[in-house]
């Protein structure tokens, strides 16, 4: 098992900058409900990297978003907000799931696109010496213009989904030629290539440029997929009473292990593979409380002990 990384607050090596929805969701279980929480996929990803590292945050909302949850983006400490644009006259990104007793099941009860069907936001000029830079999940096109905003970055990583490989093909393909690695699910690596087995999807989208595929699989772990090799680490092994609520699950994984690049100032693949435990571990956080709570609340004593015992589970 390598040395495990400080996770006192300290200043990153690199910075890393994060764009991606900011959204107010509503969210059932089979047994709680809860209304008008902070959610999209950038405040999951800043919740769960601002432990690890500062993180720069760029996105857009509506006049009506709640002024506590502003606040609780301010708490998480090292979220820096320049970049969150309040949309004048305009109203937040919302979205409602239901998850169905298995909790790996979703249905999605309404989205109200709100400001994020508008004019993407900026990337304020004191952003644009970013080293790392994270694309949350929107329209590749959108993606590629925020990357062009930041034209000195070192590393640059996007999340996806079938929507954009169904309707935004040839968009995505260019913007994976721009890339240095992608994090997508295993249903996603099979729908983009055709190829069901994740390392194969993988290489095969390694042949669209980037030089690194992170493959989702949920309860089974995570694979990367890199030009130096392969590398797969398991899920956390939580218990059914564990799991509370599984929303932003994926975007913390991805906020743990970009922070964990950005600490270290490092991406090769020894360090990518250290970093898909990070993100196991800031998931297995926010699975356990709604909104961002599980992962914005454990201190660094509880990061430290998880890491170490999912490391002796995974004999990483």
């Amino acid at each position: 098992m390598p040395p495990l990384p400080h996770t006192t607050i300290s200043p990153s090596i690199h910075s890393l900058l994060v764009t991606g929805t900011i959204g107010i969701d509503t969210v059932e279980t089979p047994t709680a409900r809860v209304e008008h929480v902070l959610g999209g996929s950038a405040s999951y990803f800043a919740a769960a990297a601002s432990r690890l590292a500062p993180v720069r945050l760029v996105g857009v909302v509506g006049e009506d978003f709640p002024a506590q949850h502003r606040l609780q983006l301010e708490s998480l400490g090292q979220v820096d907000l320049l970049g969150l644009e309040t949309r004048k006259g305009g109203k937040t990104f919302a979205w409602g799931g239901k998850y169905l007793l298995n909790m790996n099941e979703r249905e999605t009860l309404f989205t109200e696109l709100g400001v994020v069907a508008d004019a993407p936001p900026q990337v304020p000029a004191a952003f644009a010496d970013s080293a790392l830079v994270f694309l949350g999940n929107t329209h590749p096109s959108v993606q590629a213009g925020l990357l062009d905003q930041v034209p000195n970055r070192k590393l640059a990583v996007a999340d996806t989904m079938d929507l954009w490989i169904n309707i935004a093909h040839d968009e995505l393909v260019h913007l994976l030629s721009k890339i240095d690695g992608i994090v997508l699910n295993d249903s996603e690596a099979t729908h983009l290539t055709g190829v069901r087995n994740a390392i194969s999807a993988g290489r095969r989208i390694l042949g669209y440029g980037p030089k690194f595929v992170v493959v989702k699989k949920g309860e089974h772990g995570a694979v990367l997929v890199h030009r130096d090799g392969v590398a797969v680490v398991p899920a956390f092994p939580a218990e059914e009473s564990m799991v509370v609520d599984p929303t932003g699950a994926g975007d913390t994984f991805a906020g743990g292990f970009m922070a964990h690049l950005a600490r270290t100032g490092r991406t090769d693949f020894e360090t990518l593979q250290t970093a898909l435990s990070w993100g196991t571990v800031m998931a297995s956080f926010t699975i356990g409380a709604f909104s961002l709570e599980g992962v914005a609340r454990a201190t660094s004593a509880d990061l430290e002990t998880r890491y170490r015992a999912f490391a002796r589970h995974a004999r990483v």
